[in-house]
């Protein structure tokens, strides 16, 4: 048993989750799920980002404290995490007062890389980041991903000397020492950094950010939030001083956007290295999930609420939809129709149906008795090597061509026709029981493959075949729903 760490990137909590949050999460179980299955232990982060200006100007908007604003608003997320289904073990809060000492000690640590200069330059309020003249140039003035104007700032920091770790960062990521996956995500940061890291503002004068962590031995000066931030994925192990917290550092899979990746191969290796401690071992970097081809945004009104999408269809057709449908290590594209097509012609008739009939057939011609289950051929090896290489929707689709193989098995056998005549002719009840013996083992089989994924339904597959006494089940797993789509049963005007 190997005791392994995955963590997940802990969301501002102004705002409401959209489905970027549940990718993570998504993501991070699959993972955690996969590897429990095969026999290790596996340590699984989230949490919530509760300080920094935007905290602050939401609270007094409305009229409360930023600890009374995040204390009602963190649990947004949190119950977005158990709807999606995430075995996490961990919970923070930035807000935590264990968390808040453990940053800074951090912060004392990293003394002897950090110094005070005068900043002056850009901000975006959205990202709450600093941003270099050759980024705010080449976006003419405007942040991409929050649609909003930079903001010109003049003020005096303490900075963390992170152009110090550019050789040993950059050696990191080129020799996957730190392994950044795609590998096209990999060639894009090494680029941004192609002329060194820059130093990074560590903090902000408290009169411009009164909410955020006291900087150790400077009242005037509040921490920036991404370093408070960043700091996390440690303090919650236990770091510094709680036992046991370096078996599992460094991090075995860290799970975040491409949008903040500059973050997390740039400013979190630093403060790392300045530690003395070890670099995580990979992020997976997620594209964003586009709606109808069109990004989503606030401004248009297109967003997708993960909630609605798991109230509507179930938890298991979200998993489902967004570990199949979805490119792990790319950009993707969600359309309600297309989900509901996904829902009910894989889910409901592929899969569906198939346990259904099994099952139903079981019962009816050998009165649910499996004597002897077969051992199942077939080449798992590239469901493995997609797992491994963090492709999970190339693992999904072999799984599902299992599905599609053994739906192929039963037309071609016909058991239906085999038992016919197995009443009167002993070798085809052997042939029937042959049969019928190779569908339930094909059928666990598939749910192993699809526990990470699908956990409730390959708890269920297990549930109906394991023992080899076969119940039917209470209903079918995924009935039809068309909400999305036109009900091709309903009749014309």
């Amino acid at each position: 048993m190997t005791k392994l760490y995955v963590t997940t990137a802990i969301p501002y909590v102004n705002g409401t989750p959209h489905i970027g949050h549940a990718l993570d999460y998504l993501l991070a179980d699959v993972w955690a799920r996969y590897q429990k299955t095969n026999g290790n232990e596996v340590r699984y982060q989230v949490g919530t980002d509760e300080h920094g200006n935007k905290i602050a100007a939401k609270a007094a908007s409305l009229n409360v404290t930023p600890k009374e604003y995040t204390d009602k608003m963190y649990v947004n997320f949190e119950n977005l995490m158990k709807k999606v289904g995430a075995s996490y073990t961990d919970f923070i809060r930035t807000t935590d007062a264990t968390h808040q000492s453990a940053v800074q000690h951090i912060w004392q640590q990293l003394e002897p890389y950090i110094y005070k200069g005068s900043y002056d330059g850009w901000y975006c309020i959205g990202c709450e980041a600093f941003v270099s003249d050759k980024e705010a140039d080449s976006n003419n003035g405007v942040c991409g991903d929050h649609n909003q104007p930079y903001q010109r700032l003049s003020e005096d920091n303490y900075y963390l000397k992170t152009s110090a770790f550019t050789d040993r960062i950059r050696t990191a990521i080129e020799t996957d020492v730190m392994k950044i996956e795609p590998e096209f995500r990999k060639k894009e940061f090494l680029e941004l950094i192609k002329d060194g890291l820059q130093d990074v503002s560590i903090s902000r004068p408290r009169k411009n950010l009164s909410w955020g962590v006291p900087v150790p031995g400077d009242d005037s000066q509040v921490m920036y939030v991404w370093l408070d931030a960043l700091a996390n994925y440690i303090t919650v192990l236990g770091y510094p001083d709680k036992e046991g917290w370096q078996e599992y550092w460094p991090a075995d899979l860290q799970v975040i956007g491409k949008d903040i990746l500059r973050f997390h191969a740039g400013i979190w290796p630093a403060m790392l290295l300045g530690l003395g401690l070890e670099l995580p071992k990979r992020l997976l970097v997620h594209g964003f999930v586009n709606v109808g081809g069109v990004k989503q945004s606030k401004s248009l009104g297109n967003g997708v609420d993960p909630n609605d999408v798991i109230d509507q269809y179930g938890v298991e057709a979200f998993r489902y939809f967004f570990s199949r449908h979805v490119p792990t290590l790319d950009d993707s594209d969600f359309t309600w129709e297309k989900f509901e097509t996904a829902y009910n012609s894989e889910l409901g008739n592929d899969l569906g149906n198939l346990i259904q009939r099994i099952a139903s057939m079981v019962v009816r011609y050998q009165g649910g008795i499996v004597e002897k289950l077969t051992d199942i051929e077939g080449d798992v090896a590239r469901y493995h090597e997609s797992m491994e290489s963090l492709n999970f929707n190339y693992a999904m689709d072999e799984a599902w061509l299992k599905v599609r193989n053994l739906n192929q098995y039963l037309e071609n056998t016909k058991p239906w026709e085999i038992a016919k005549n197995s009443e009167s002719d002993p070798k085809a009840a052997e042939h029937l029981g042959e049969v019928l013996a190779h569908a339930v083992s094909g059928m666990l089989q598939i749910g192993d493959l699809l526990a990470p994924f699908l956990p409730a339904t390959a708890t269920s597959i297990g549930e109906i075949f394991k023992s080899g006494t076969i119940q039917l089940p209470d209903g079918v797993l995924f009935p039809k729903i068309y909400r999305h789509t036109p009900d091709p049963h309903a009749k014309s005007a």
